[in-house]
């Protein structure tokens, strides 16, 4: 049961990181949600938004910090 408290508390961090990043980077103004390649349809009354671009984007930057991560705990 104390693992799972672990897990918990280190989720938290991660998700308040990553907060915190996703706030500085909007305030930075950098186009991060509005790449070439994001698709935003807007009809009468409904408004659909796809993040392809950024979602290929966050992929790659992540299995990057992830790659670096497994190669520097070998």
């Amino acid at each position: 049961m104390a693992d799972i408290g672990k897990l918990l508390v280190l989720l938290g961090m991660v998700l308040l990181v990553a907060g915190l990043a996703i706030l500085l980077v909007g305030r930075t103004g950098l186009p991060l949600a509005r790449l070439p390649g994001d698709f935003v349809y807007r009809g009468k009354h409904t408004t659909f938004y796809f993040p392809l671009a950024t979602s290929i984007l966050v992929s790659v930057a992540l299995s990057v910090v992830f790659y670096v991560i497994s190669r520097l705990r070998r």
